[in-house]
């Protein structure tokens, strides 16, 4: 089985520790929920990473599993849950090698289709996705789109792209965590690929203990890019039904509104 040494991530180490400590809720919770409520339960919360969404519909009293391809994400996510008095199904899967035990009325993929794989892989996860759906169920797939991100765009341009890789960002304020150290990150492009589309960032993230750095880490994850026509193109073609692409998410902690949509596929 494939797990995160197949995959181009950055989702583990220091990274995990900053999504369980700074990372938590948002409006994707509610948003997705509306939905959830629609089509049913059981759900998975695939590429569910620290627990973001799947700790509090826990709480919320829903029949929830997870998976994800980091397994430091997945060791936040059940600690948080424990601390809830809860032990949730947690499964160390890629989305493009998902095999799990039980199927779905309800599969959130939020935030996570087209990371650290290539695009014949983000094809094979919606195959497997529709395959651990229940007849009626429906993927709900939160994507990020990055046409606001006006420095990324501007590597469209041959000329841009020969400046490549970007040089790393000066060092940020850090942010105190739970146990009194502190983290801080900063990110840079290394490479842009307009015939994919694609995008490869590496991320330094540092470990501060009064005020000095005492450990660091440096970890790359690539993106593919996609436009949302494009998802909904790849849904129809794997066999979904009754493909809609909703516009209206609210703004969230990772975007603006208007940068986020939603695509509602059943089976």
């Amino acid at each position: 089985m494939q797990r995160e040494a197949d995959v181009c991530i950055w989702h583990r180490g220091l990274i995990a520790r900053w999504w369980a400590e700074f990372l938590h809720g948002g409006s994707e919770v509610d948003y997705l929920r509306r939905w959830i409520d629609r089509y049913g339960q059981p759900v998975l919360d695939a590429g569910c990473g620290a627990g973001r969404l799947l700790v509090p519909y826990l709480r919320a009293g829903l029949d929830v599993d997870g998976s994800d391809v980091s397994a430091d994400m997945l060791a936040h996510c059940a600690e948080q849950a424990r601390r809830d008095g809860f032990e949730p199904r947690l499964y160390e899967q890629p989305l493009h090698a998902l095999d799990l035990p039980r199927r779905y009325r309800s599969i959130c993929v939020c935030g996570v289709f087209g990371l650290g794989v290539s695009r014949a892989q983000d094809r094979e996860a919606l195959r497997r996705l529709l395959h651990h759906l229940e007849p009626g169920g429906a993927v709900l797939l939160n994507h990020y789109v990055s046409w606001l991100d006006a420095p990324l765009w501007q590597y469209w341009q041959p000329e841009r792209r020969a400046r490549l890789p970007e040089p790393m960002p000066e060092p940020t304020e850090a942010r105190l965590t739970s146990d009194g150290s502190a983290l801080r990150l900063r990110s840079r492009v290394l490479e842009f690929d307009p015939n994919g589309p694609s995008v490869v960032r590496e991320v330094l993230t540092e470990s501060l203990r009064d005020g000095a750095v005492e450990r660091e880490e440096r970890s790359q994850v690539r993106e593919n890019l996609y436009f949302p026509n494009e998802i909904a193109l790849l849904l129809e073609q794997t066999g979904f039904r009754n493909v809609v692409v909703h516009t209206d998410h609210p703004a969230s902690g990772f975007a603006p509104a208007g940068n986020v949509f939603t695509i509602v596929a059943e089976r």
